[in-house]
């Protein structure tokens, strides 16, 4: 994908997969958890946690993440982003965690998560990351080329 394609995708309010090195010892595979996140073009990635949650000692830990968006819809499309964390910030400051939540509810249901959930939330911090190394695919043009060869057509078959 071009970067202005990557970056407008990035941007859409998606729910991402993050993934950090864990680093508890033993053979441990990466911590993956979905997350919901913010993203401005030309900007940096924004999380939210809990700042005592495993995903949080492990995000500090490390001092970088990755996460990756995806489309489930034909033609697929995804992109993945990986970078340092250049903030932390706690605590999280009410506009930001407004913004977040607004990002994917209704306004009706963000107001009624936010009053619900307002105890916990001030238990949350949230990290940034600049997006250093990126990874996306757009399969339309593949889709477009499969659909004209006319693979898999009933007009194809023996």
């Amino acid at each position: 994908m071009p970067r202005p394609d990557r970056e407008r995708f990035l941007a859409e309010p998606r729910v991402g997969v993050l993934g950090v090195a864990d680093s508890r010892g033993g053979d441990r595979a990466p911590l993956i958890v979905p997350v919901w996140y913010d993203y401005e073009p030309g900007g940096e990635v924004v999380v939210q946690t809990d700042r005592e949650s495993i995903k949080a000692r492990l995000l500090r830990a490390a001092g970088r993440f990755s996460l990756c968006v995806q489309d489930e819809g034909r033609p697929y499309r995804y992109v993945s982003v990986e970078g340092p964390i250049t903030a932390i910030e706690d605590p999280v400051d009410p506009a930001v965690r407004e913004a977040l939540t607004q990002r994917y509810l209704d306004p009706e249901e963000a107001r009624a998560y936010l009053v619900a959930t307002e105890a916990q939330l001030k238990n949350d911090i949230l990290f940034r990351m600049r997006p250093q190394h990126w990874r996306s695919a757009d399969f339309a043009a593949f889709a477009a080329d499969f659909a004209e060869s006319g693979v898999g057509t009933a007009g194809d078959a023996g």
